[in-house]
């Protein structure tokens, strides 16, 4: 009986010892949260006399197109309780019926939603089409190229998705996914994960899975090699489809018990957005959301670290996706709600850096792709 007592003993103390880092993780969480309130109360606001902003997100998916049993009803009010202004929607294809056609679109409550498609090529590619069509199956037998060039004939958008994959550089696409956050929280380690939510879930949902994703080097790095020749949009890729859980019993008819879901459609859509520029005097539409994404007036916040909102680059009176020449004389400018940390990369080299202010100006070195800034590691905001 001693001995047993002695083994219950025991194993108390290693549960216990065990938990100490996440009670440790949730203090920093809770110290991390406390700062960034306090950052957000502190926001100036950022005057733009061209370009009203608004926040989306680009890629997420319903049951509609396989691989989720989420409903449309949920899809709507995540994106409506994230406060987001736009859901660009892109469900996978099926031979025997237009997913696009069956999915979410147009106004919803205050959101705006564009029905497009994940397609694949022949060449083993995948990419978003927005918006989508009853075409999206049969284009796994073209080229990527010639998918390309039909979507363009079309007057549709070619977005590569899951560029660590993607091999056909030179097609002449519209954007490049650099960031997905799906495919982030799948690699987070689960029983890891289980235990920061036990312990943080609650209080920090989407900064449990914030604090571990790292700045996407390699596909920034693609990203930077294709705009050294050929105009793209560099976009981060929510690829929602809230089917991430630990369930113990459920049934066919999408019940479950004694689990819990870790990515769900409001936690997702809070974690990263994409910000859109649309001319003063334009209403949202699908029409002005697509000619944002596609001149490249866009760009990516981490916002559950910060509401990013407000963020400008400039050249001169050129703002982010618009072109300028370098005989062109004229500062860069960095305009921020916050006083923040700024690093500028030119050609994927670090051209400049500064920090402690809310508005930064550098001089540019000769001609180059858009710089985009962003926090060493750990992005904020990045163009």
């Amino acid at each position: 009986m001693k001995r047993i007592k002695l083994i219950l003993i025991g194993l108390a103390v290693i549960i216990i010892l065990s938990q100490v880092p996440f009670a440790y993780r949730r203090y920093v969480l809770g110290q991390a949260a406390g700062q960034i309130a306090a950052d957000d109360a502190s926001r100036r606001h950022v005057e733009d006399a061209k370009f009203d902003e608004y926040r989306g997100v680009i890629h997420a998916h319903t049951a509609i197109g396989g691989h989720s049993l989420a409903t449309f009803d949920e899809l709507i009010s995540g994106a409506n309780a994230a406060g987001l202004n736009f859901v660009v929607t892109t469900e996978h294809w099926s031979d025997d019926y237009d997913t696009s056609a069956l999915t979410l679109s147009g106004m919803h409550r205050d959101t705006l939603f564009v029905a497009g498609n994940e397609i694949d090529t022949a060449d083993g590619d995948r990419m978003l089409m927005v918006p989508g069509s009853a075409d999206a199956a049969g284009l796994r037998r073209l080229s990527t190229r010639d998918v390309v060039k039909k979507l363009h004939d079309e007057g549709r958008l070619a977005l590569v998705t899951y560029p660590e994959r993607f091999h056909s550089w030179r097609a002449d696409i519209d954007g490049d996914e650099v960031f997905n956050l799906h495919t982030a929280a799948k690699n987070v380690n689960r029983l890891t994960a289980l235990f920061d939510l036990i312990w943080s879930g609650s209080s920090y949902p989407e900064l449990v899975f914030a604090r571990s994703f790292t700045r996407p080097d390699e596909n920034l790095a693609k990203f930077d090699s294709y705009v050294a020749e050929d105009k793209a949009t560099l976009f981060a890729g929510t690829d929602a489809h809230s089917n991430i859980g630990f369930y113990l019993l459920g049934d066919e008819a999408g019940h479950r018990f004694f689990g819990v879901k870790l990515d769900p459609y409001e936690r997702m859509f809070r974690i990263m957005r994409v910000h859109v520029l649309i001319p003063k005097g334009t209403p949202l539409s699908q029409e002005s959301l697509l000619a944002a994404i596609s001149d490249g007036r866009v760009f990516v916040g981490l916002d559950t670290l910060g509401d990013t909102s407000g963020f400008r680059f400039r050249f001169g009176d050129r703002t982010m996706g618009e072109r300028a020449s370098a005989a062109e004389p004229g500062q860069l400018t960095v305009d921020l709600p916050l006083k923040s940390r700024v690093i500028v990369f030119k050609n994927g080299q670090k051209m400049a850096e500064a920090s402690g202010s809310d508005h930064y100006e550098f001089k540019p070195e000769g001609p180059g792709v858009l710089p985009r800034r962003s926090v060493p590691r750990r992005p904020w905001c990045g163009l």
